[in-house]
């Protein structure tokens, strides 16, 4: 019986989104399983798919309809058949394409894209090829070869009579076997008629396979001689002339393994052509070996120790080692203050998960975090560790997904995307600083790691465990919800003999008074000197990158906006240009109003650019190490300005968030806040809660070992609950009161959020579509008899907001308009959105509007 694979086609759109049948040749039938990459024909083209399912029986329409999968990508399938299953939950959640999903789990080197080929066909020769272009051109009489290039597929042109196949391109197929068509458009483009009528007549072939933008890395490689007594007599047999073949056989007689031969002809002098000569005579074995991109190569970490744990902490660890053994899932929110030992909890469970032969995946929120738990993970669990994060290269991320694949990695650690991480006996899972918004991605599909990761211990029966010194206020609900479930655990003081750090919060209103036009109080200034003269370090925290936040002219109000973007540009000092931080424009700063043409033009608001200065105007000799996005575009920036900081070759570590969580520096004995309200007045009902655990994460970098710590924080706004809360470092005080104002105004964790963005070139164009989509959404929540105000008593509910323009309402010379959904209950309210963006896109098939849809959306700008 035939055997059928159902494939998810690589085609980024709902009407295609769904499994194709194929049938699998016999010679594949071995090797293709679900998750299986594949090239399958579709639509003329040979694009990319993974393989979701696989039948006996043929579907309804017969197995001779069927078209074949025309090549099987991988000989280890990429994804695992839990993985498969995750991406359509995926899908279905967050409103997205399976496809979308699929792609989403590998890493970007096994993109591929299809590459079309030209070929001599088989019996071919150059004269036999030349002549039959030569007779096509003698019947043609009208000419228009470009249609080759502009619409392959189509019907041969006519030629005229001068046009042949080239010569050198026929020389070129010969030699090599095949062409890329792309480098045959380039280089002979007047030829493209001649070879359509080739093609045609099946003198040239052409072929489409998909190529991956990254491969596996080769090297040649010198292995030890399997019959050394051989090898020993070939080396007696050299004649003396031959110094240096002696000298490259006593070197591979020497080895007790693999080594590469560019490291051989290093080590002994000798030359390509030497080694050859042995290789030639079989006195030596040379091939191509795989080559890892270990990112941490050549680094040695020093190994550890599980450390001694208080009451508190065994107490934490012995609930979650239970959990583990007893392989069901489970759910842990670890509440614990800043400094308290999370870190050690987490890797004594996972110790307890590999020694049940299980494996881990740790997810850590910025990469400014990595590298310190790099080393606190490889210097536990050594080469068992792999790591995943964006910062390494293609190549690296690839090999150390694969090392993960093959089973040579028991332990992943990295950001968001590693909760994808392809391991099949799944037994932990650690999510830490799991309040961060980071884990929310801000692309189709946006996914949050943390509901993915509760997903995948539920199909593999792992634990997961959510650990914060400030949860997000959905997490502590729903954990506060288990009751006497115990999913909520808590460490309340830190683990070595440190307090947390007195915190005092000054009026900069006060400092405006007083005639102190500074960006740093007069308490701030102390302490920082105070600091420089003990020898001691500081963190200043600015949200805020860039020197300053908008230009404006004072004679006539001009604001430097971006031209494609409803947001004002960003001044950058250092390169004098003014840079739009959300589609990238850049221009040089005027020296004179564009408007007026006044020179009156000034710089108004900070960031951390302009704090560098500032520090180095107030304190001479200050040495500061600036870590914001522009400082840390470069591969291992982040590690190399915190090891330099670690190593006390600066005095200030000066930073957006990227600064305020997870660094662990004796030093540190000050932090301070430049300016608390800068996330408080966003126009989102999460400020609030953003500014408490900013403040209370960079808070908690003071004071973390011998040395006593302090903390300053900067504000206009002293009495704002979020600042004070912050200052006696009471979370469950801020909740209460946070708790509050959601309730009243009807926000999670008392419903469920769905946020709709639409956007078009045209105006008009736009609202006509959202209007559409608003209206068919209310009729479908109206037949399912739960469109009603969230207030009321039902329990099911759901409530439509909008559509209005957004906050910032065009990014890249696009309108846009959104849409919230308000819900309550088993509402199928992704199901809704999904079904009224369908029939909205029906309705109007060519408008060009682009829907985007957030599930639990972490951001509404």
């Amino acid at each position: 019986m035939s055997r059928v694979a159902g494939v998810i086609v690589d085609v980024p759109s709902r009407s295609t989104d769904r499994p194709f049948s194929y049938a699998v040749p016999a010679d594949m039938r071995a090797w293709i399983e679900p998750g299986s990459r594949v090239g399958v024909p579709f639509a003329g083209r040979t694009l990319q798919g993974f393989v979701v399912s696989l039948a006996d029986e043929p579907p309804a329409e017969g197995p001779a309809k069927l078209k074949p999968i025309a090549e099987l990508l991988d000989p280890l399938p990429p994804l695992l058949p839990d993985l498969v299953e995750l991406a359509r939950w995926i899908s279905e959640k967050y409103c997205c394409t399976w496809t979308a999903a699929l792609q989403a789990m590998v890493p970007s080197a096994i993109k591929g894209k299809a590459e079309r080929h030209l070929r001599l066909a088989d019996g071919a020769d150059e004269p036999a090829a030349e002549a039959a272009a030569e007779s096509a051109a003698a019947r043609s009489d009208v000419g228009r070869p470009e249609a080759f290039w502009a619409m392959p597929g189509e019907a041969a042109p006519e030629l005229p009579p001068s046009e042949t196949l080239p010569q050198e391109l026929v020389r070129e197929l010969r030699r090599h076997g095949s062409l890329k068509l792309e480098a045959a458009r380039q280089r002979w483009p007047e030829a493209g008629g001649a070879i359509k009528r080739a093609l045609a007549q099946g003198v040239l072939i052409e072929e489409t396979s998909i190529r991956d933008r990254i491969g596996v890395r080769t090297q040649l490689t010198v292995y030890p001689p399997l019959d050394r007594e051989a090898a020993q007599a070939a080396l007696e047999a050299l004649p003396g002339t031959a110094k240096r073949q002696k000298e490259l056989l006593l070197y591979v007689l020497a080895l007790e393994g693999p080594v590469t031969l560019q490291a051989m002809l290093a080590d002994t002098g000798a030359s390509a052509s030497s080694a050859k000569a042995l290789a030639d005579k079989g006195y030596i074995l040379v091939e191509e070996a795989e080559q890892q991109r270990d990112p941490y190569a050549g680094r040695e970490f020093r190994r550890s120790e599980p450390l001694p744990l208080t009451d508190a902490q065994r107490e934490v660890f012995v609930r979650i080692r239970d959990a583990v053994e007893r392989t069901a899932p489970a759910t842990f929110l670890l509440q614990g203050v800043t400094g308290s030992g999370k870190t050690e909890i987490y890797m004594q469970s996972i110790q307890r998960a590999l020694e049940l032969g299980r494996e881990a995946i740790v997810l850590v929120p910025e990469i400014s975090l990595t590298p310190q738990m790099v080393e606190r993970f490889k210097g536990r669990f050594g080469d068992e560790v792999a790591v995943l994060h964006s910062r390494l290269s293609s190549g690296e991320r690839y090999d150390e997904w694969r090392r993960i694949r093959r089973g040579g990695a028991k332990v992943a650690i990295g950001a968001r995307s590693a909760v994808f991480a392809p391991f099949a006996r799944l037994g932990l899972i650690v999510i830490d600083e799991e309040h961060e918004s980071s884990y929310k991605q801000e692309e189709t599909p946006k996914y949050h790691a943390r509901d993915v990761a509760v997903q995948r211990a539920r199909q593999h029966g792992a634990v997961v465990v959510l650990g914060s010194a400030t949860p997000s206020l959905e997490t502590y609900a729903a954990a506060a919800r288990d009751g006497a479930g115990g999913a909520l655990l808590r460490l309340s003081e830190r683990a070595v003999a440190s307090s947390l750090p007195p915190v005092t919060v000054t009026d900069m209103r006060d400092e405006l008074k007083s005639g102190n036009r500074s960006m740093f109080s007069r308490a701030l200034h102390e302490a920082l000197q105070a600091r420089l003269e003990r020898g001691e370090q500081s963190v200043l925290l600015l949200n805020r990158r860039g020197y300053s936040t908008f230009v404006i002219c004072r004679s006539c109000g001009y604001t430097a906006l971006c031209p494609h973007c409803d947001i004002s540009l960003t001044y950058h000092q250092k390169t004098r240009a003014m840079r739009c931080h959300y589609c990238g424009h850049a221009e040089l700063a005027p020296s004179a109003c564009p408007s007026c043409e006044s020179e009156q033009i000034r710089y108004f608001g900070a960031g951390t650019q302009k704090v560098e200065e500032e520090l180095a105007k107030l304190f001479p000799g200050i040495r500061v190490i600036r870590m914001d996005v522009d400082t840390t575009t470069e591969k291992n920036a982040h590690e190399k300005w915190l090891k330099l900081f670690g190593e006390r070759k600066a005095d200030v570590l000066l930073g957006t968030q990227m600064v305020a969580k997870g660094l662990d520096f004796p030093y540190v004995t000050l932090v301070g806040v430049i300016a608390a309200d800068t996330s408080l007045n966003l126009p989102d009902f999460r400020a609030a809660e953003r500014t408490f655990q900013l403040l209370t994460q960079v808070a908690g970098r003071a004071g973390r070992h011998h040395l006593p710590g302090e903390v300053i924080i900067q504000t206009y706004n002293p009495e704002h609950y979020a600042v004070i809360a912050s200052q006696r470092h009471d979370y469950e005080g801020f909740v209460a009161e946070e708790m509050k104002h959601r309730r009243m105004m009807g926000y999670p964790p008392f419903c469920r959020l769905i946020l709709v963005t639409m956007s078009h070139e045209q105006l008009a164009t736009l609202s006509a579509a959202s209007d559409r989509f608003a209206r068919r959404l209310i009729e479908l929540a109206g037949q399912r008899g739960v469109l009603q105000p969230l207030h009321g008593s039902g329990a099911r509910a759901l409530e439509l907001l909008g559509p209005v323009a957004s906050p910032i309402s065009r990014i890249k010379d696009r309108y846009r308009f959104q849409c919230m959904v308000k819900y309550r209950g088993a509402v199928p309210a992704a199901e809704l959105v999904s079904e009224a963006i369908r029939q909205a896109e029906a309705e109007a098939p060519r408008s060009g509007v682009l829907f985007s849809v957030d599930v639990d959306p972490h951001m509404i700008l």
